[in-house]
């Protein structure tokens, strides 16, 4: 089903969520400085005092092509002023990218810290998307990106909580999809692997440090010697830019047929393959148990492969699933 018939209507409304660093800084710069002047941002984030770098990459765009507001996707009222004060704008895009990461043996983790995630995660992003589909039914034209993760197609070890999240977000847009099309709005997931920003080297940190009390030693000693340093060598060999995933993001907003889903980056397709190889699940959770705790040889000798292939022939892209 392509977009509707007729000519299209310059600058189109685009509306990111977390922008104050990462992923959504980037995506709502490329956007706004887009040679062909497509597209006007609106770019949110929950602490406006957090805007200064935003602004200083915007350049010439602030206030021409970009504009900056307030909005914690975990407050309705906060959601509700910022789409109340978009200057008469029709809303063409919106793009749920604010997110939580969590991380750790689930029995060291707090309850409240769990739920925030989900708040943030889906919560936020469906609160925001029940805010504006009235509008774009009425006008039967509307695109829905959601930033989601490969982690919302394959469960990863010690990310259960943040997997939980991205595959509900998943089973909410895929079902989602199916009747919006009959009001010519089309729902696109994209799913980053690994993505080098600071958000992400600050969460190792910090939980490198973390007691993660009521856990046992040996799973403890499994997370901090076994799964820190594989982690890390995954972000080296398989991790993309922000920059990266933004351009990849930016081609999906452009498309003039969006799909479902798109994965950004080609190295981990052979990764979440493994699940849709069997069906039962056992080729996928056997193949990583091994390859984590049994044979880290082996594991290491995998992402060097990869690494090299990185170089040539296998370079990072958008690709439809």
């Amino acid at each position: 089903m392509a977009r509707a018939e007729g000519p299209e209507r310059h600058p189109r409304t685009v509306l990111i969520t977390g922008c104050s660093s990462g992923i959504g800084l980037h995506l709502a710069v490329k956007l706004a400085q887009d040679p062909q002047q497509r597209y006007h941002v609106i770019a949110t984030m929950r602490d406006l005092g957090k805007k200064e770098k935003l602004e200083a990459a915007a350049g010439e765009a602030l206030g021409q092509t970009l504009t900056v507001a307030q909005m914690d996707v975990c407050s309705e009222d906060s959601m509700s002023a910022c789409l109340s004060n978009t200057e008469g704008r029709s809303l063409d895009v919106l793009v749920n990218n604010a997110g939580l990461g969590i991380v750790g043996p689930l029995e060291g983790l707090n309850m409240a810290d769990i739920r925030k995630v989900f708040e943030t995660n889906f919560f936020g992003a469906v609160q925001l998307i029940k805010a504006v589909l009235p509008s774009m039914k009425q006008r039967r034209r509307g695109h829905i990106v959601v930033v989601s993760s490969v982690m919302g197609l394959q469960g990863v070890v010690f990310n259960d909580v943040y997997s939980a999240s991205k595959f509900a977000l998943e089973g909410f847009c895929e079902s989602l999809a199916v009747q919006l099309l009959q009001f010519n709005i089309f729902v696109s997931l994209v799913e980053p692997g690994p993505v080098n920003t600071d958000f992400e080297a600050k969460l190792v940190a910090q939980v490198s440090k973390a007691d993660f009390p009521h856990t046992d030693p040996d799973t403890l000693s499994y997370f901090l010697d076994v799964y820190l340093p594989a982690s890390k060598d995954i972000f080296q060999t398989l991790g993309q830019s922000p920059e990266d995933v933004a351009q990849a993001i930016a081609q999906v907003i452009g498309s003039a047929q969006p799909s479902l889903r798109y994965q950004t980056n080609a190295l981990y397709t052979p990764l979440t393959a493994l699940k849709y190889a069997d069906p039962s699940g056992d080729l996928s959770v056997h193949t990583f148990y091994r390859l984590l705790f049994r044979c880290q040889p082996l594991f290491r000798f995998s992402l060097c492969c990869l690494r090299c292939l990185s170089g040539n022939c296998l370079r990072p892209r958008v690709t439809p699933m």
